[in-house]
């Protein structure tokens, strides 16, 4: 800070060619504005200026440092108008990533709306299952569904969703429809693979505890619209997310079992790293989201 005053300093007092006229912009005394100047000299171990009380003028080094000061004070002045512009008015380039089916359905398609409304604003999307290091990685917002959040993170919730295991109504006339988590195991699960990134198993919740089944199946895969797909061909029961099968539970294709057992919520949620001061870009995002969201009908729409 200091450093900074006796640049500051420096330069007006050579923009308004003496302490005077510069201690008086400044609202300071000229005894303290020269010795601020004096300072400085002294930290660089140079002479700036040559000064009198009637002229005043730059030594060579100054004329130098001068140009170096400028510039200094005025990226200071460029980057807090960013800044400032930042909170008014959305700029700059905003890093989304999302789970991959729910991103391209649910997220991805709204960006040209919300580029068209906020023309300074940049878009990236990373559209993946596998849960990322925000901080690390450098994202400003992940749209999750479910799962734990990390304390250094702000979670808000854009829409309630619930976790269930379903299958087609042909696919229980043939092999019976599970009663407790045990069933589970004489049924064909449709699970994510390794790569899929959820080897940890479907999660319940049975007599106020949660509790993790490791379901087994002869189909399983790195992606969520392909076991959905499988599982409307009846081909076994699949542990889903309802924002995606609404569709198919109120037409009848799909019906869920063992609803007892489903967690409490698995909601569809924005995450965001804590900072003081969210900028407008991530947060006019959510708000968007939040809204279509919303909207009346808006997850029975179909794909």
């Amino acid at each position: 800070m200091d450093k900074l005053k006796q640049i500051e300093a420096f330069v007006l007092v050579v923009d308004k060619g003496s302490l005077a006229r510069a201690a008086l912009e400044k609202g300071i005394t000229p005894v303290m504005l020269g010795r601020r100047i004096d300072a400085l000299e002294k930290r660089l171990g140079a002479k700036l200026m040559h000064r009198t009380t009637r002229h005043l003028s730059l030594t060579e080094q100054g004329s130098v440092f001068l140009e170096h000061c400028r510039q200094i004070l005025g990226d200071i002045d460029r980057a807090e108008r960013v800044v400032s512009e930042g909170r008014d008015k959305a700029t700059g380039h905003l890093i989304v990533t999302a789970p991959a089916s729910f991103g391209r359905k649910h997220v991805a398609p709204y960006a040209p709306a919300f580029l068209k409304a906020n023309p300074d604003v940049r878009i990236s999307f990373n559209l993946s299952d596998q849960v990322v290091d925000m901080v690390r990685e450098g994202y400003d917002l992940s749209i999750r569904i479910g799962g734990n959040i990390d304390q250094s993170l702000v979670a808000v919730k854009l829409y309630p969703n619930h976790r269930v295991v379903c299958g087609t109504p042909e696919y229980f006339a043939r092999h019976g429809v599970p009663k407790t988590l045990d069933d589970l195991m004489k049924h064909n699960c449709l699970t994510f693979n390794l790569q899929g990134g959820q080897q940890r198993g479907w999660y319940f919740r049975d007599k106020g505890k949660a509790v993790i089944v490791r379901p087994e199946g002869k189909l399983d895969c790195n992606d969520g619209e392909l076991l959905h797909r499988w599982c409307l061909e009846g081909l076994g029961l699949a542990w889903r997310s309802t924002w995606e099968i609404e569709t198919q539970l109120a037409s009848g294709e799909l019906v869920t079992v063992l609803d007892e057992y489903a967690l409490s919520d698995y909601d569809i949620t924005a995450i965001y790293p804590q900072q003081q001061h969210l900028p407008l870009k991530t947060r006019l995002f959510i708000d968007m989201l939040k809204s279509i969201y919303s909207q009346p009908g808006y997850w029975t729409r179909g794909s």
